[in-house]
């Protein structure tokens, strides 16, 4: 097999490039969804997760090595065990109430609120009334 010529070479590695450059550009053309969520577009959070009846409810919208962001619908009475994470979370409050515990202390977030879950502190989440939050959690 004869070795190619600069110019073949050349012209093999435009044709890449331009392959490479037409997918980029069909991927920016089509939209990506993230968890329900299509990116640029402007959507209501609480709506991509439901309530289910005696449950907590959870949907991931982003999941990356360098973190996550999920939605949860608690209902009423519903919650998470106390437990530790080795990373950082941001509890923010979407809709309702809970009760928040980190480290034996209890808070009360309402809808628009956010607490701040320290990595390696035993947290709890506890729905009064049905409740929706989102949690962003960033991995170090």
């Amino acid at each position: 097999m004869r070795p190619l010529g600069r110019e073949a070479e050349a012209q093999i590695r435009r044709a890449g490039a331009d392959s490479t450059m037409a997918e980029k550009a069909d991927e920016r053309a089509a939209p990506r969804r993230r968890g329900g969520l299509e990116a640029g577009v402007k959507q209501p959070l609480a709506g991509l997760v439901a309530y289910g009846e005696g449950s907590v409810v959870s949907r991931t919208i982003i999941d990356r090595r360098a973190g996550t962001v999920t939605i949860f619908a608690f209902d009423e009475g519903e919650g998470l065990s106390p437990h530790t994470s080795p990373y950082d979370a941001l509890l923010y409050v979407t809709e309702g109430r809970a009760l928040v515990t980190i480290g034996g202390v209890e808070s009360q977030l309402d809808a628009g609120e956010a607490i701040i879950l320290p990595a390696g502190q035993p947290h709890a989440v506890r729905a009064v009334g049905k409740f929706k939050m989102t949690l962003t959690m960033i991995r170090e």
